[in-house]
């Protein structure tokens, strides 16, 4: 659900009411027994093989340019490792407890660790050196939800947000580490996240969400706790990732200010007037300053490619980059020194991380996360980019990724795939169950729908209020797109959707019955008068423009008659639910009140709810639970032809 975490809203204080009442259901609640992966080369491969390829994610510098921290699955949960840029074993350096978070001190001789409680999303903070052989607590897990904003120069405080006071306004606080004295220096009101630290360490830059896609950015006094505004544009923009030159004259930000597409600013100190320094045909993703304030990184995102690209700053041009495989980028680099890294995911790479010395040509291939033993280039394929206009002439596009080899005469049957937030997008990423069930014999269309990012504020804004329900009939037209294609038989067709994509699900099956032939929904929606109603103050602030004000009779009486729960007797398919009952976002009740009324009307669901689990699922264990369910769901719903395996 409604997930931004660009500008500082993923954490959503929601609803809990319910979360402990028993479930009348025993059998709902997954047991994950042993792991089978069967035999490496065959095709298909099992789904819990592709489950088990785990690459890298949350790649992060060391300030001093000689490590990479970034975190891995393949024991079982995201653990902290470590690893040399200039080559070696990777370490892993945390146990235990999955990690949700991590940021380097400033130097290089620890980490800052994040922990939550079975996916709660309420971290805890702790200081873990760098060998991972001692660690000790800073901030203790709460009630609260907390956001990270980063350490002082001389690693011994740390700034957050954190929703400590009342459980709902996000304030800001600084935390001296040796002592765990706390103390607040703005009392917040909806959400306000740290964005950048002044060099000076006197101001604070502050990040006010305003919609799914924007924020205000104000300049806080940390002495005083005056509040100082720098952009409050008339149509809301985005300001990310704010970084100060080392001298304080200024700082860089991505953002969308009276353009349609993301571009690298500098804003100067005195003025705090923007002047462009980096703008392309496409947004860029990801900024980066690196080498003492002489290189800019950044990440362009071409039609949901990524392309890196570098800027000196000093003699105002462009650098030559290394060439990277095809797929989506994830970039940090040292303040202090000419090191970069790149985390590459694709099709077919779930997560290697390429290092680049600014003085080479070539990066270093530093990590190579794991397939499993499945064959790249048997066992997975790269999609095709579609485009195609909707009813009403919006252009959509998606990612299809058809089977191997001939397509049999009726056609290959259909997963329409929907991305969560609504401010998402489906990239060419690495994608393992999808990529499974296009092994065997299923063609995955991953679609963007109008709402998604992307291809430009106002496309992303064209599913706001009145017109959610657009983005709902862009399914749809998906379907009736793919219908002219002879490789695909549409009469077959399920549809899949986690978070906002859950919703979504729910949505479409209710509104549009007999398009689909099945449903999986993971933590979706189904009461947007609930969800609206009681969101913490940080989403309510996205909401109104998002959603319309709930507080007002015709977006109660609007979401009343268009919220799944009350369009579910008309869904006519079997379906698939998952949640986490420890889900802050969506409360499991959402996934619990569809499933009670589904089986009321004697309908098919097949219900995975998963008691150690929060917005997500990560534990590997409950994935394969969760993933073989889907499988085995879709193999029937879809009537796929197992008899020649």
């Amino acid at each position: 659900m409604r997930s931004h975490v660009a500008v500082g809203c993923a954490l959503a204080l929601c609803a809990t009411a319910g979360l402990g009442d028993a479930w009348p259901y025993p059998d709902d609640t997954p047991s994950p027994g042993s792991v089978s992966l069967g035999l490496a080369g065959s095709v298909p491969a099992d789904v819990t093989r592709y489950l088990m390829a785990h690459g890298a994610s949350d790649v992060r510098v060391s300030p001093d340019g000689r490590h990479a921290g970034f975190l891995w699955s393949i024991s079982g949960s995201p653990q902290l490792w470590r690893v040399a840029l200039d080559g070696g074993a990777p370490e892993q350096l945390t146990f235990g407890d999955a990690i949700r978070d991590f940021h380097w001190a400033p130097n290089s001789k620890a980490f800052l660790i994040a922990r939550d409680i079975d996916g709660n999303e309420r971290e805890g903070y702790t200081l873990l050196d760098i060998d991972g052989r001692k660690e000790r607590i800073v901030l203790p897990p709460s009630n609260a939800f907390r956001w990270f904003g980063g350490f002082s120069a001389d690693g011994q405080r740390i700034i957050y947000s954190s929703t400590e006071r009342n459980g709902t306004d996000y304030d800001i606080y600084v935390t001296a580490i040796a002592s765990r004295e706390s103390r607040r220096i703005l009392e917040g009101s909806f959400g306000y996240f740290p964005a950048a630290l002044h060099p000076d360490e006197a101001t604070l830059l502050l990040s006010e969400t305003r919609g799914e896609d924007a924020n205000n950015l104000h300049s806080l006094d940390i002495a005083t706790g005056n509040l100082t505004p720098l952009f409050r544009p008339t149509v809301a923009a985005a300001f990310e990732q704010s970084v100060w030159r080392r001298n304080g004259s200024g700082f860089y930000v991505i953002s969308d200010v009276d353009r349609e597409h993301k571009s690298i600013l500098f804003v100067d100190e005195k003025t705090a007037k923007p002047e462009t320094i980096v703008a392309a045909r496409w947004s860029i993703d990801e900024l980066a300053l690196c080498d003492n304030d002489r290189v800019l990184l950044y990440v362009v995102n071409e039609n949901g490619y990524s392309r890196l690209g570098a800027y000196d700053v000093t003699v105002g041009k462009a650098l030559a980059v290394p060439d990277l495989p095809a797929g989506v980028y994830d970039i940090d680099c040292a303040r202090q020194a000419p090191a970069a890294v790149v985390r590459v995911v694709g099709p077919s790479v779930s997560g290697d991380i390429y290092a680049w010395d600014f003085s080479a040509s070539d990066a270093r291939h530093v990590f190579a996360g794991s397939l499993a033993g499945l064959d790249p280039n048997l066992h997975f394929v790269e999609p095709e980019v579609r485009t195609f206009a909707a009813r009403d002439g919006v252009q959509l596009q998606g990612l299809l990724y058809l089977p191997r080899g001939a397509a049999p005469p009726d056609g290959f049957p259909l997963l329409v795939e929907v991305h969560g937030g609504p401010t998402g997008q489906r990239q060419p990423s690495f994608r393992p169950v999808e990529q499974y069930l296009v092994n065997t014999g299923v063609a995955v269309f991953a679609v963007n729908v109008r709402g998604s990012t992307g291809f430009g504020k106002t496309y992303t804004r064209l599913d706001n209020q009145e017109r959610r329900l657009d983005s709902v009939r862009d399914l749809v037209d998906t379907v009736a797109f793919l219908s002219n294609d002879p490789r695909i038989d549409t009469a077959r067709a399920a549809v899949m959707g986690g978070s906002y994509g859950g919703y979504m699900v729910n949505a479409v099956l209710g509104t549009y019955p007999g398009v689909f032939r099945a449903g999986v929904s993971f933590v979706g929606v189904s009461d947007w008068v609930r969800a609206l109603n009681e969101a913490s103050p940080a989403l309510k602030a996205s909401d109104r423009l998002e959603y319309g004000d709930i507080r007002e009779a015709r977006w109660q009486t609007f979401y009343a008659k268009n919220s799944p729960i009350n369009t579910v007797d008309a869904i006519n398919v079997p379906m698939l639910f998952s949640h986490g009952v420890n889900d802050p976002r969506d409360p499991v009740t959402e996934s619990d009140r569809m499933v009670r009324r589904l089986r009321e009307n004697g309908l098919d669901v097949v219900y995975l709810r998963f008691a150690d689990e929060g917005h997500s699922v990560r534990k590997v264990r409950n994935k394969v639970a969760l993933y073989q369910a889907v499988a085995g769901f879709l193999d029937k719903a879809l009537q796929l032809d197992r008899s020649d395996e």
